[in-house]
């Protein structure tokens, strides 16, 4: 072989190359790695949010990668406000561990309604008469007996096919000429003559108001008052979903309302109290449940709640219909622990229907009334609500529970369909006079979720949104500004029920009065607002840096006697039948000292003594001394491993702890622990282990 002759000039060039060559990859590699560490610094900085080019950007970066759990909760940075809400992560790793995906929900199809309903009328359905021939139906209508009953008053005879629906749900029994049988429960919107007829004479009676909106509205808007906004209300609510639920769970139906609707979220809605009940009154009725008429079952001299200053009277009084509907009555928000309503409280009311069909429920698939989803049906009630009264102005409220209520996993089974539902809303030209509101009233406050950090904080920041048609943007701008500046402000129930007040009698944007607890959402809120302005509890309140402190250290262990002591005197006058507890072990501490105390402390001390004698024991034995700070403690009991969480204030002078009822919570499910007392003193269930349990 031939020997190459390679000169050192030629060594040198090719290892110069080679180097060179190196450079530039190396260079390159630096280059993405410094673009990569760009984005996480971002995502860290701008978590997922409602705003399009965030919730973009976090949806694809997500799909490949969970940022880990920050050991330290991270705080939001407008500058210079005061309560500033964590900005947490949907998709965190100790909150996807919990997370599956559900599937939707398959009814049988060979279980379709033989009967339907148009224009509140019943008919026999051509498709079943075609698959088992002649059909004979009898018909009974569910007529409402109190809050607790129904009675059915059958119709003599058969049902004659296109026969005026009595009231508005039904059960119906048919037999065809083959021998097959049909059976149901069903719903719809029967026409009410009553009802009608005072719709048709308040619109009569007001003044005609020049329309400034899209003409194909106009006559909508002019039977509502002259002062008012010319809106109609649907609010549409779920139990238990926080913000961040719902974006784990219903990326669809987010998606639509604030890509395709133009919705927008509150991300500092906090809420004012534990359960259903204390973030519904506050919407409904601008009170907490204490400031109310006592209507708590097993208190001597309870009421029904019928006297409460309901806001659907104030609808109903400007000539709105109204309706109000929520599944699981054996849990109803004001009937579980309180007396319900005597009389119907609005013109249309689907308790009487649950009352019926939840009964029925073992003769159908899991999750069905015959082919139908339950959670369509409900929905499909509401869409003929706006059917039947398209040009009335209207207040609706309806509040699913079923697939919320014991976890959030199973919410993804409807997202497609409260998608749809939606989509049929916009379509049919509903929603161009509607504001429509998305909410929940808490997050998760069970289970796994519920023990850890960012759990907690999600209990206190449920999914709100509110959608306004094109035309009142349009004509509102100065609303849509403050609603704009509000996204990260401190806003709460309170402030949605002044809220309404402002669709029925509208008083202008401009600043929001935070000396009031309840200010309009339509009007710009302070930076300067805090918990304590808005009456919102220490416990309660999400603003709150917490420093996690020892938990066997001396005032934790101090505390958590503290909040045992008092939920021991709650059962102490059951205890023949309900254990006395003691601490099995404490699982968490922190504390919290602010300038805000003192100021918290004069200021619900001097609020709540405006009312009755039996207000202040929610604030029983606190003081306005400057040495108060809070310490929160979580810890488990015995008998019954039930899981406690409460703020205790502590008097630094004095060295003494005073707890409030309305500020522990119980964070695990007591299942039937306290089944002695669930019926008389259901407001003692998550204090009560019965002896008798064991």
């Amino acid at each position: 072989m031939g020997r190459v002759n390679i000169s050192r000039t030629d060594i040198v060039l090719k290892a110069s190359s080679c180097h060179r060559i190196r450079r530039r990859w190396i260079a390159l590699l630096l280059g993405v790695s410094y673009l990569y560490i760009v984005l996480l610094f971002l995502l860290y900085l701008f978590p997922y949010s409602s705003t399009p080019l965030r919730h973009t950007f976090a949806k694809n970066y997500f799909e490949f990668q969970v940022r880990g759990a920050s050991k330290k909760v991270q705080w939001r940075t407008q500058k210079n406000q005061k309560c500033l809400h964590p900005t947490l992560n949907p998709y965190v790793p100790e909150m996807m561990k919990y997370h599956r995906k559900i599937r939707p929900i398959k009814c049988p199809s060979d279980r379709e309604d033989w009967v339907y309903v148009t224009n509140g009328s019943i008919h026999i359905s051509p498709r079943a008469q075609k698959r088992h021939g002649k059909i004979s139906c009898t018909y009974e209508p569910i007529v409402r007996d109190g809050d607790f009953a129904v009675r059915r008053d059958p119709m003599p005879g058969f049902m004659q096919d296109g026969q005026p629906l009595q009231t508005d749900f039904f059960n119906i029994s048919c037999k065809s000429e083959r021998g097959k049988n049909y059976g149901n429960v069903h719903s719809a919107v029967a026409r009410n003559k009553a009802v009608q007829e005072r719709l048709d004479t308040h619109a009569a009676e007001r003044k005609k108001t020049p329309s400034q909106g899209v003409d194909r509205h106009a006559a909508e808007r002019k039977k509502t008052s002259s002062q008012g906004l010319g809106l109609s209300v649907f609010m549409y609510g779920f139990d238990s979903m926080s913000r961040m639920a719902w974006l784990r769970n219903m990326p669809q139906t987010r998606d639509y309302l604030v890509h395709t609707l133009g919705g927008v979220e509150l991300e500092g809605y906090n809420i004012v109290g534990g359960g259903t009940p204390a973030a519904l009154l506050p919407i409904l009725t601008g009170k907490m449940e204490e400031e109310l008429p006592m209507a708590r079952r097993g208190v001597p001299g309870a009421t029904t709640v019928d006297g409460h200053p309901w806001v659907w009277k104030d609808f109903s009084r400007n000539g709105y219909v109204t309706a109000w509907g929520e599944d699981m009555v054996f849990v109803g928000t004001f009937q579980y622990r309180m007396l319900g309503f005597k009389e119907q409280p609005t013109d249309h009311y689907m308790r009487p229907f649950y009352l019926a069909a939840e009964k029925e429920y073992s003769k159908h698939e899991k999750l069905c009334l015959g082919s139908t989803p339950r959670h369509i049906n409900f929905m499909r009630w509401f869409r003929d609500l706006f059917d039947t009264y398209r040009n009335y102005p209207k207040f609706f409220f309806g509040f699913h529970s079923e697939l919320s209520h014991g976890g959030n996993n199973d919410m993804q089974a409807q997202d497609e369909d409260v998608k749809s539902f939606l989509q049929g809303l916009e379509e049919s030209g509903h929603l161009n006079s509607t504001l429509l509101i998305l909410m929940s009233d808490h997050g998760t406050r069970f289970g796994h979720i519920r023990a850890v950090a960012q759990g907690k904080l999600e209990e206190r920041m449920p999914y709100f949104s509110l959608r306004f048609p094109p035309w009142f943007r349009r004509q509102h701008p100065d609303i849509m500004r403050s609603l704009e500046t509000n996204v990260h402000r401190l806003t709460t129930p309170f402030d949605v029920h002044e809220t309404f007040l402002e669709v029925l009698n509208y008083t202008g944007s401009g600043q929001a009065d935070i000396r009031h607890r309840g200010v309009s959402i339509f009007k710009e809120i302070s930076k300067d607002r805090t918990c304590v302005d808005a009456d919102v509890m220490p416990h309660w309140c999400a603003c709150l840096d917490w420093e996690t402190v020892s938990q066997s250290g001396r005032l934790v262990v101090e505390a958590a006697r503290a909040v045992l002591a008092m939920i021991n005197k709650l059962t102490q006058k059951q205890r023949g039948k309900c254990v006395e507890l003691t601490v099995l072990n404490i699982t968490r501490g922190s504390y919290v000292c602010t300038e805000e105390n003192s100021r918290a402390q004069e200021k619900i001390l001097k609020y709540w003594n405006q009312y009755n004698k039996r207000i202040p024991s929610r604030f029983d034995g606190m003081t306005c001394r400057k040495g108060m700070s809070y310490f929160q403690v979580s810890f488990i009991t015995q008998p019954g491993g039930g899981h406690f969480e409460a703020v205790c204030y502590h008097n630094v002078t004095s060295g003494t702890f005073r707890v409030n009822s309305k500020e522990v919570s119980r964070i695990n499910k007591y299942g039937s622990q306290p089944a002695c007392i669930q019926g008389s003193l259901p407001h003692l269930r998550p204090y009560c282990y019965c002896k008798e349990h064991n």
